[in-house]
């Protein structure tokens, strides 16, 4: 009997959705964004039984669907699950219906803004599940498409040049990286990704390219890291994204550094590193200055910013730094013996643990912003607020739950992954973290800056007229993940668990004996 497609559900699921928001206009806006979260929810609940039925003493893919599509290109539908792709789907699973409450007063197209969220919120869990090459990058490139219409849509009064600002760095990125799996493709004959790996682990992938000529292993390895960059995004690559952030709608933007800067994190660690570890390693010393920059550019940049908006996405670009900078100081460690092999393990365990935390707080924070900016007409500057928590003592408090899990304070989601990162960057590379943690610092002066201007002093005069707390579509969100942001400060190993196996696989492949 052959088991049940779970992960094609999973996918399709929005994306069904999506169909019937597109084809039954008669619903009332009311029922629209009801079904819109009904489904988005359904995910999670998909997800979840994942969880439920996963076995985290394994390393490999489980749930697996493997069908033979177009026989002579060599291209499969392949779907599998492991630990890093289960703790990204439950991510989108949370932060999507989120997204959804938060633009639940939407009110030009309420359809149609949540029928592009559902094949949005599908495309991003189809790349976190494909396995080949081919539909991958059909999830990977179908992402942008409704991403592009929520921000011109329904974005700020520049959201038309952040948009296609957006759209070009994208798919200039996405170019690079065709280019490189058609070499890849060429050379192999093969667009799966665990059998390029495995070319790769056996050492055959490299004079399989450079067959094709001496300079190609590095020209590919280039293209697939110029996808990638742009879309995590990584110094210099980072110019369209606060002006991204700062013009989407609000359930966007939380979705946007919630799940889809996750994206080019993960194609890192389940593409870039796996085929070319000789590339990365040659060139990761000049990666890990980059992601140093991108560290210190985010956080001192949030310091210089009025409007909030733009104050959280330049933190963002902070956040998302902090990844890379174990990853990059990993490839530029030469020889790694058994003695690191802990550090190689809390690297990896940051790594994943900070894309899953940064995720839940960055998103609560922009819905917060989102609440300021609907409740004063539509500022949104840190000098134009001052006294909330005495006008709206619970939105002060689910607010402050992001706002300090992102800081990384101690019993709070945020601090396990960063401290994992620090631990082992402070071991390979300590002039690095050293630098970086200026960049700390500078994180922890912003957003209590935030924190003090925003919610105590004086009200001002947007603060001081009717300004209502938080409402109950509102609540029904931001609980939920202040809730898991306490449960995972307090109990991190929730999540390490499903991952461990993954990490040792990991750090067995690239320790030497």
């Amino acid at each position: 009997m052959k088991p049940y497609p779970w992960l094609t559900l999973l996918v399709f699921t929005p994306w069904i959705g999506a169909a019937l928001l597109a084809f039954l206009p008669a619903l009332s806006r009311k029922t629209a964004r009801g079904f819109a979260l009904l489904v988005s929810l359904s995910t999670l609940g998909i997800a979840v039984r994942l969880l439920t039925g996963f076995e985290p003493h394994v390393s490999g893919f489980q749930f697996e669907e493997h069908h033979a599509w177009i026989n002579s290109l060599q291209v499969h539908y392949r779907l599998g699950l492991d630990g890093m792709s289960l703790l990204l789907v439950l991510l989108t699973g949370l932060v999507a219906p989120v997204c959804l409450l938060a633009s639940w007063r939407e009110e030009k197209s309420p359809r149609l803004f949540n029928a592009l969220f559902l094949v949005l919120q599908g495309a991003a869990l189809g790349t976190f599940l494909a396995l080949d090459f081919f539909h991958w990058f059909f999830f990977w490139e179908l992402s942008l498409v409704p991403a592009f219409f929520l921000i011109k849509l329904w974005g700020g009064p520049r959201a038309g040049r952040a948009a296609y600002q957006f759209v070009i760095y994208t798919l200039a990125g996405s170019a690079c990286l065709l280019l490189a799996f058609v070499a890849l493709f060429s050379a192999t004959g093969s667009l799966d990704f665990s059998e390029l790996a495995r070319l790769a682990a056996s050492g055959r992938l490299n004079p399989l390219l450079a067959a094709m000529g001496s300079s190609v292993p590095q020209l590919v390895f280039v293209g697939v890291l110029l996808g990638f960059a742009v879309k995590i995004p990584l110094f210099p690559f980072h110019t369209w994204l606060p002006s991204t952030y700062a013009e989407a709608p609000t359930g966007a933007s939380m979705f946007l550094t919630g799940v889809m800067s996750k994206m080019g994190v993960y194609g890192l660690l389940r593409i870039l590193w796996p085929l070319f570890p000789a590339q990365l390693q040659a060139a990761g010393g000049t990666l890990l200055v980059l992601a140093t920059i991108g560290v210190l550019l985010g956080a001192f940049a949030a310091i210089c910013q009025t409007d909030l908006k733009r104050m959280i996405a330049y933190s963002s670009l902070n956040h998302v730094s902090l990844c890379l900078l174990p990853l990059f100081a990993l490839a530029s460690t030469h020889g790694l013996t058994q003695s690191g092999a802990e550090t190689t393990a809390a690297a990896f365990s940051g790594i994943l643990l900070q894309m899953f935390n940064h995720g839940l707080s960055a998103a609560a924070l922009f819905f917060c912003i989102g609440m300021l900016e609907t409740r004063s007409g539509g500022h949104r500057g840190l000098d134009d607020f001052g006294g909330v928590r005495s006008a709206a003592p619970i939105f002060a408090g689910v607010c402050g739950f992001a706002l300090f899990s992102s800081l990384g304070l101690p019993g709070l989601n945020g601090f396990v992954g960063e401290f994992l990162i620090f631990r082992s960057v402070f071991a390979l590379a300590p002039w690095t973290a050293a630098l970086a943690c200026t960049g700390l610092f500078a994180t922890a002066l912003f957003l209590l800056t935030f924190w003090q201007r925003v919610f105590h002093g004086p009200r001002t005069a947007l603060v001081d007229g009717h300004f209502p707390d938080a409402q109950a579509a509102e609540l029904s969100g931001l609980i939920p993940l202040s809730l898991v942001m306490l449960v995972l400060g307090l109990l991190p190993q929730v999540l390490i668990g499903l991952f461990n196996p993954l990490v040792t696989s990991w750090v067995q492949a690239i320790v030497l004996p």
